[in-house]
């Protein structure tokens, strides 16, 4: 992800600095994103792994609609939307490709 960021432009088209500086945001919010919802995995009991991981992922989901109101002028209610539609395509996705 990071690399993809800073491959994207130089900053002179979107204006978001340099390809350097959203490389390494980016790809420092991707590494934590899929750290802190992985670590429960450590718990050696499923269940409470899972409550522990849904409870991050919820906050993570929070984080980013916040983060999207706060720099990208959306509104927080619209942001949480779209965040949470996200979330759920992502985890119909990943139990489709579970089972099969």
């Amino acid at each position: 992800m990071g690399l993809s960021e800073a491959l994207s432009d130089d900053g002179t088209v979107t204006g978001r600095g340099t390809s350097m500086s959203r490389g390494f945001i980016t790809g420092g919010a991707t590494f934590l994103g899929g750290s802190f919802h992985a670590l429960p995995f450590l718990i050696s009991d499923l269940h409470t792994a899972l409550l522990v991981a849904s409870f991050t992922v919820g906050c993570e989901l929070i984080g980013i609609a916040w983060i999207r109101k706060r720099f990208l002028d959306v509104s927080l209610a619209s942001s949480l939307i779209q965040v949470t539609l996200g979330g759920v395509i992502v985890a119909v996705s990943g139990a489709l490709i579970g089972q099969a």
